[in-house]
């Protein structure tokens, strides 16, 4: 697959000038991901409406470009792009649904921190979803009693379903597709300052906020419940095996590592082949019963390769936009590139923001010393930061977010809606955080 990374570089690079109106599918289509869930939630509420509408807005682009005789930019950004994004994201999705961790640990600071710090150090080798998925049930039964626990669903949002992805191009899907752009497997553990600095920073405000919050809780079962020795059962664990496959897949299956994958006359799709395998052996190996645990369904996964397909169709001549009038735009430090893709990562999604920006920052030319796909590194990790980062302001910052979230709320909990999230948690918590890890970090 990245063997056909030229290729596509290359098509976007012959590729006729496209007016910046043709980029207004794309902003529709992330629109509607916003806005459709607070305004026509039962419309948007099937899967079948949110794929009619990624097809509606798709269509006058492929038409345009069809017009143009240039429709290689979109068959590549279908082909070398959304299939591997989903392949990736399923196959997480159906192996950590197979892992069922039942515990009776209770919801007190410190085993909340402590469920917290294992969601954001699993999120870089198990992605944030795959992170997020495994670890959100055992929390929320952890506080059941507690009355006041949405703010540790919030705190999980921007650790486990965000910020711990930073490491690794597993760890966040907007990571993975600069992987696809060339930047090598273990150039993303050079984050790792950025990474425990937010991080630490996350999980230590937390702490604080939890333990007041939990002062506040009834003394008598505060102090029934710390005295509890906690046990965990975990049933599926086969499955640790199939993330370890994918993770070695990702890592060593590349033109890098084995050169003949390097030719066109070989087949690209080698390391999507193994993941795949490694879904179908959790399918095949995994019990009925621990899917059903689990509450195991198709809905999350089928929404995300339905909204995506239209982003990934929508974005193309956004891309291409920004790659030729990049130089008229003013973003060319990697502070700007950081505050930048993470701005519209909050507002869109984290990973077509983070291509947009790879795409810009190809347009401007800059060179380094140390370059990474096509890239200087700085500029690179300022992306890479801005873009997982960022991603935790906003529920639709992020495909895990929304999926957490509706999952506390079929457990009763509370949860702010789409603009009180932002007034009472990303700005007066999250932004200074990510701010400061700036100023010091990169």
């Amino acid at each position: 697959m990245l063997s056909a990374q030229p290729t596509i570089t290359t098509a976007m690079n012959n590729t006729a000038d496209v007016p910046l109106a043709a980029s207004l599918p794309f902003l529709l289509m992330l629109g509607a991901v916003a806005i459709c869930p607070m305004f026509v939630e039962h419309f948007w509420g099937r899967n079948r409406n949110k794929l009619a509408i990624a097809l509606l807005l798709s269509a006058p682009v492929i038409v345009y470009f069809l017009n143009i005789g240039r429709s290689l930019a979109i068959y590549e950004s279908i082909v070398f792009d959304y299939v591997p994004f989903i392949i990736l994201l399923g196959a997480l999705f159906v192996i950590t649904g197979g892992i069922h961790i039942d515990t009776d640990i209770s919801g007190s600071p410190r085993s909340n921190t402590a469920l917290l710090l294992l969601g954001t150090i699993l999120a870089s080798a198990l992605g944030t979803t795959g992170a997020a998925m495994l670890l959100i049930r055992p929390l929320l039964h952890a506080n059941r009693h507690r009355k006041f626990k949405s703010h540790t669903v919030l705190f999980f949002i921007a650790t486990a379903c965000n910020c711990g992805g930073l490491l690794t191009p597993l760890g966040d899907p907007p990571l993975f597709m600069m992987y696809l752009r060339g930047a090598p497997f273990e150039w993303f553990l050079r984050l790792w300052p950025m990474w425990a600095g937010v991080n630490a920073l996350l999980l230590g405000i937390f702490y604080l906020v939890d333990r007041r919050f939990w002062l506040k809780e009834d003394p008598g079962a505060r102090e029934g419940r710390l005295s509890r020795w906690p046990s965990i059962s975990i049933r599926g664990g086969a499955n640790f095996l199939w993330l370890a496959g994918i993770l070695a897949a990702v890592a060593a299956i590349n033109k890098e590592t084995i050169p003949i994958l390097g030719s066109n006359h070989y087949y690209p799709f080698a390391r999507e082949i193994v993941i795949l395998l490694m879904a179908g052996l959790s399918l095949a190996l995994t019990t009925r019963e621990v899917r059903s645990a689990n509450h195991f369904n198709w809905q999350p996964i089928t929404e995300v390769a339905c909204i995506f397909l239209g982003v990934f169709i929508t974005m193309v001549p956004c891309l291409i936009y920004l790659r030729q009038n990049a130089s008229s735009l003013g973003i060319s430090s990697p502070t700007a590139f950081y505050y930048a893709s993470g701005f519209l990562s909050a507002l869109l999604d984290n990973t077509p923001t983070a291509l947009t920006f790879h795409s810009l920052a190809l347009g401007t030319g800059l060179n380094a010393p140390d370059m990474v796909a096509g890239i200087p590194s700085t500029v690179m990790a300022a992306i890479c930061c801005g873009a997982v980062f960022f991603g935790a302001m906003t529920y639709i910052g992020n495909g895990p977010n929304f999926m957490v979230k509706t999952i506390a709320e079929h457990r009763s909990v509370k949860m702010p809606g789409f603009f009180a999230y932002i007034w009472i948690f990303s700005l007066p918590v999250m932004l200074p955080v990510f701010a400061l890890v700036q100023l010091c970090l990169l």
